[in-house]
């Protein structure tokens, strides 16, 4: 058991270090943002320094992923269900919250902080989807539409219209998104009016 721990203590700082440089952060600038020294930072990222829960906390907010990827925490629950964080090309992080055949599939996304907007490459496919802003601005561009959510924000759309999505600031974005095939809509209940 020990011997695990410290495998995966010894990991964290090259995965550190790699998702500083993906979404091209100086230490200065993750500095500011974790209130974590330069120094140990960049004594965390050679592997000189073991990181502690309240150092990795503030690292996955500030990288905008969950705290398993930084410590490649081991699978739980059904061991027949993998629902493992995927790492997508343009540093966004992908966390699919469930796995059962048909139906609506729900998923986390979080859009990692930039230095440059992202050129917005919209696209359209079968189904149906809704998002949620969690946190950060989130950009959806939707047909002709071009729109800012804001946490606690939803939209809900047919993916035959074309579609993108991207951070409206420089600063991280999370939203959950529910995805159905093509027609099938959320049933929305609510409780009658008191009179």
């Amino acid at each position: 058991m020990d011997d695990d721990i410290d495998r995966a203590l010894d990991a964290v700082g090259p995965r550190l270090r790699a998702l500083r440089q993906e979404r091209e952060t100086t230490l200065a600038e993750l500095s500011a943002r974790t209130g974590i020294s330069i120094s140990t930072l960049s004594r965390l990222e050679s592997g000189n320094r073991r990181p502690t829960l309240e150092q990795l906390l503030p690292l996955a907010r500030a990288h905008g992923v969950p705290l398993d990827e930084l410590v490649d925490a081991p699978p739980t629950g059904d061991p027949r269900v993998h629902l493992r964080p995927i790492t997508c090309k343009n540093g966004m992080t992908v966390l699919p919250l469930t796995r059962r055949p048909g139906g609506i599939q729900a998923y986390k996304f979080v859009i990692p902080s930039s230095k440059r907007p992202q050129e917005p490459h919209p696209q359209s496919h079968e189904g149906y989807e809704w998002v949620y802003v969690l946190n950060g601005q989130l950009r959806l561009i939707l047909g002709e539409h071009d729109l800012t959510l804001s946490p606690g924000e939803a939209a809900e759309f047919d993916t035959r219209t074309p579609h993108w999505f991207g951070a409206a600031t420089t600063q991280p974005v999370e939203y959950l998104c529910l995805i159905g095939r093509q027609g099938e809509r959320a049933h929305i209940r609510a409780a009658p009016k008191a009179t």
